[in-house]
């Protein structure tokens, strides 16, 4: 068995602003408590959430480790007691409440699953953040069902990519708006049945076109701000509007009368600081329902770019310029 080192090299946020701020810095590697694992580190996801705690709007959770990083790929390297499921040497992915732009990063047993077998290490490490978000916003909250239509704004990002195919695999048809020509042909060849570019179109009157006039069953949503109120007349009745961010801003002025009219339900979640059994709730739901998709090839997660650990300013930037379809992932020698 490989020693473990007393020290790593981590990404740090030195304060809060731009990319520059994150540096490479010397830190001790974690050790596992009660239920935990210590993975060295392969892969790690760049996300959203990240590029909020950067900028000092998405401090992590009491307890969970100041280091940026949401999900990880690895190698199981030390477990701690009361872990029951994975030994040392396992190649496994992980949800983690941060810590993941490291060489190693501790995971809760619950929220980690075996690597689907056909992925390499970059792919496994962009699996976990999204697949634990669509599957929990999607089909848990929002309910979708095989036969409904599903509208996805975002549908290029990497909770995107991942809902497109994800919906299609279990049966929904699915509409996504997304910002350029490009963006779009990419979501249709990914399965969606028809893309919006928000640029030149308006997603609700296309929505309603390619629905017959009945509209979205579920929407996810990352937007918010104006997209709140076309939202809720882009619904079909009794639809469900599930909000996972707002890039546009948390706050509208909106006609309420729509949701009473129409019975929709609007929900929405944050996934970070939820509890460790909700985590291994969800887990178990995708390794039984979602994990044999990825397997039988349905369901593939869309790198747009890798970065060395060391450049992980530089994955923050290229995410922060919106080109990009589908994951960045940092990996880690």
């Amino acid at each position: 068995m490989t020693a473990i080192p007393d020290t790593m090299t981590a990404i740090a946020i030195t304060e809060p602003g731009g990319p520059g701020v994150l540096q490479p810095q010397t830190v001790p590697v974690p050790r596992p408590g009660p239920g935990q694992l210590l993975i060295k580190v392969r892969a790690a996801g760049v996300n959203r959430p990240d590029i909020l705690q950067r900028t000092g709007a998405y401090p992590p959770p009491r307890g969970a480790s100041e280091l940026p990083g949401l999900e990880i790929a690895g190698e199981v390297v030390a477990a701690g007691a009361d872990t029951k499921r994975f030994k040392v040497g396992n190649k496994v992915c992980a949800l983690t409440s941060g810590g993941g732009y490291a060489q190693y990063c501790l995971a809760d047993e619950p929220a980690t699953l075996p690597i689907p077998a056909g992925l390499d290490m970059e792919e496994a490490g962009a699996l976990p953040e999204t697949c634990f978000t669509v599957w929990h916003n999607v089909f848990e909250r929002g309910a979708l069902k095989s036969g409904e239509w599903l509208l996805v704004h975002g549908g290029s990002s990497g909770i995107g990519t991942t809902a497109i195919q994800m919906g299609v695999a279990l049966g929904a048809k699915v509409l996504v708006t997304a910002g350029s020509a490009e963006k779009c042909a990419a979501c249709e060849k990914l399965g969606a049945t028809r893309a919006i570019n928000y640029r030149e179109e308006d997603f609700v009157e296309v929505t309603k076109e390619v629905t017959g006039g009945k509209g979205a069953d579920v929407i996810l949503d990352m937007v918010g701000g104006s997209y709140i109120e076309r939202n809720f007349i882009a619904a079909a009745p009794d639809g469900r509007i599930v909000q996972i961010a707002f890039l546009e801003g948390p706050k509208a002025q909106v006609n309420f009368m729509r949701l009473m009219l129409k019975r929709l339900t609007l929900t929405g979640s944050t996934l970070r600081a939820r509890s460790v059994e909700v985590k291994g709730a969800i887990a178990a739901a995708l390794e039984e329902k979602v994990w044999p998709l990825i397997e039988a090839g349905r369901i593939k997660p869309v790198i747009d770019r890798t970065f060395p650990l060391e450049q992980a300013a530089g994955a923050h930037a290229h995410m922060e310029a919106g080109a990009h379809i589908g994951k960045i992932v940092l990996s880690v020698g």
